[in-house]
């Protein structure tokens, strides 16, 4: 079988004006091979949700550091689920107090990156979990 290459959005959603983290990142994920789509700053979830269905992607990384991922993260998925695409991976990164990466994973949300993790670990974190879900 021919190995897929992963299509993977990283968003900025809510008025977050922050970026810089979410480039490297995109540019990590594209010179590892990935197809990186990036949306820019302050993107809906509706617009995050819509450009993932354009660009039929694996999964989507968002990066929040305004405070709003209690809200944000569930909203992204609620409207994956109701566009059938539950089987998108949906991550992500930023300020995010531990105890709400706990609630935010038993949502149903993949892995969140916290300041100072590996750009390899969020690039082997998704080939391990995209390559497993398209088996």
């Amino acid at each position: 079988m021919k190995n897929q290459v992963i299509r993977v959005l990283i968003a900025k959603p809510g008025l977050d004006g922050h970026d810089r983290g979410a480039k490297i990142i995109a540019r990590h994920l594209r010179d590892a091979g990935m197809e990186v789509i990036y949306t820019g700053l302050r993107q809906t979830p509706e617009q995050i949700v819509s450009t993932a269905i354009q660009e039929d992607v694996s999964a989507i990384g968002l990066s929040i550091l305004s405070g709003a991922h209690n809200h944000l993260f569930p909203v992204i998925k609620e409207l994956l689920n109701e566009n059938g695409m539950d089987d998108v991976l949906l991550f992500g990164g930023g300020t995010i107090p531990k105890e709400d990466i706990d609630v935010l994973e038993k949502k149903g949300i993949g892995k969140i990156f916290t300041p100072g993790s590996k750009l390899e670990d969020i690039e082997k974190y998704l080939k391990s979990e995209v390559s497993s879900k398209s088996v």
